[in-house]
Formats: structure tokens, C-alpha cells, sequence
């Protein structure tokens, strides 16, 4: 049985990842396909916002309509699982 750096990482409700949102706590994360990232070192990330997307939510529907792939998220230190 092989497992995934996934595996390890701490279970967030939807709830507890909106508080990471950029305007309450320093925190500021998003999900993508499951795993939450801690983007808060990205100054495009500042204040919890990036172009018209928030932090502090699943982004992965809306991906779609960014410049880039889900390479993105390599840049960033995966710090939890989204559960619902």
C-alpha cells in the first residue's frame, strides 16, 4: 500500500477553510481538488483576494477560467485535506 503526502495532512470543513479568507487571520488558503494550499506568501494573493476569485473557498470549478494550469499550485505548501 503506498501513501500520498495527502494522506498525512489535517481535515478542514468548507466552514473552517473560510476563515482563512485573508480579512480575519493572517492565513490565507484555497483548495484545489480536495487539498488546501497556504497562498498567503503570494502578493497576488494579498488581502485575500486574487483578480475576482477570494480566498477562503474551493477553487477548483473555477480554474477553468485562469491564464494558467494547475501547475499554480505547486508553488504553494499543501497544508490540508477539504472534507464536506
Amino acid at each position: 500500500m503506498s501513501l500520498e503526502k495527502s494522506d498525512f495532512l489535517k481535515e478542514y470543513t468548507r466552514s473552517q477553510l473560510a476563515l482563512r479568507n485573508g480579512s480575519d487571520r493572517d492565513e490565507i488558503w484555497c483548495a484545489y481538488r480536495g487539498i488546501i494550499y497556504d497562498v498567503s506568501s503570494s502578493r497576488l494573493w494579498r488581502h485575500g483576494k486574487h483578480y475576482e476569485h477570494w480566498a477562503g473557498q474551493d477553487l477548483t470549478d473555477e480554474l477553468i477560467d485562469a491564464p494558467h494550469g494547475e501547475w499554480v499550485f505547486g508553488r504553494f505548501k499543501p497544508v490540508g485535506k477539504l472534507i464536506s
